[in-house]
């Protein structure tokens, strides 16, 4: 046998051993544990959004704010220590799906692009669980909310060379998240990851549609962010970024935007009831 032939088989077979140790049981239910608190953090998201149109108190807030509600809460750190487990669980199983390819999304430009998503999305969480964390050992004020840390990158890449073109293209590569969530909502090719055999017909329906209604909602918030996150660059203004929190209060002052609030309000609680199906559903471990 060739010693090139060996090292390939070897390297193989240590990938395989990789792939089964991060896509073990172990890992499953911590993924599963991850899709529950993602369901938290938007039901609470959505609430309170909701009560805001409705003049019934609550605040436009993202996931930084929902951490903090939890917080607030009757046994909150005990609450919020489990979400935060959670949390690292999803990010850890994002970067496996990046990694390991888990969805099937292949090595193409499309799938390579979709991966580097999982990527983004497993960073992003880690950074907001670690942030987290502050509020439980009581050592920080919690993870930032996603206008200062959008103004904070938007302001970054300004001061780079060509950072104008940079931000822009960050903005319509975030319109292209944004039309990619309504493809989803059209399609409804979340399907595939999620087993329902188990469940009737009507039940199967609602839940679809519910998924449906939840990526639609993500969609327009991502639009409206990547929308001012243009207009920042434009203007060569940082603090027109805006993120979840703002473009929520930004949808308050549109004609009809009580109505328009409330109706994406509902879909981010449809959005987080999707992800408790998704904990419960999934299909997780396979690749």
């Amino acid at each position: 046998m060739k010693p090139n032939v060996s090292v390939r088989e070897d390297a193989n077979e240590a990938k395989q051993v990789a792939r089964s140790a991060a896509t073990g049981k172990e890992m499953s239910w911590l993924a599963r544990l991850g899709y529950a608190a993602k369901g938290v953090v938007y039901v609470i998201i959505g609430v309170l959004a909701a009560q805001l149109a409705i003049g019934q108190g609550g605040r436009a807030t993202d996931q930084a704010g929902a951490l903090q509600t939890i917080s607030h809460q009757p046994f909150g750190q005990v609450l919020l220590i489990i979400v935060i487990i959670g949390m690292i669980g999803f990010a850890l199983w994002s970067l496996i799906q990046a990694v390991f390819d888990t969805e099937g999304e292949g090595r193409k430009a499309k799938g390579v692009v979709a991966r580097i998503g999982y990527a983004v999305v497993g960073i992003a969480y880690l950074i907001l669980a670690i942030g987290a964390f502050g509020l439980v050992t009581g050592t920080g004020s919690g993870p930032k909310s996603s206008t200062t840390t959008a103004q904070d990158s938007t302001a970054l890449l300004l001061k780079q060379p060509l950072g104008v073109v940079l931000v822009v293209i960050l903005g319509l590569v975030i319109i292209g998240v944004a039309l990619y969530m309504f493809y989803r909502a059209y399609s409804a090719n979340f399907r595939r990851h999620i087993n329902l055999m188990t469940v009737s017909a009507r039940v199967r329906r609602w839940i679809i549609n519910m998924g449906r209604f939840g990526y639609a909602s993500i969609g327009v918030v991502f639009s409206i962010i990547a929308i001012f996150l243009i207009a920042a660059a434009v203007q060569h203004n940082p603090h027109q970024a805006k993120g979840l929190d703002s473009a929520l209060k930004t949808l308050v002052h549109e004609p009809f935007g009580s109505v328009l609030l409330v109706i994406v309000a509902l879909g981010l609680i449809a959005y987080g009831v999707y992800s408790f199906v998704e904990a419960r559903y999934r299909l997780v471990g396979r690749g």
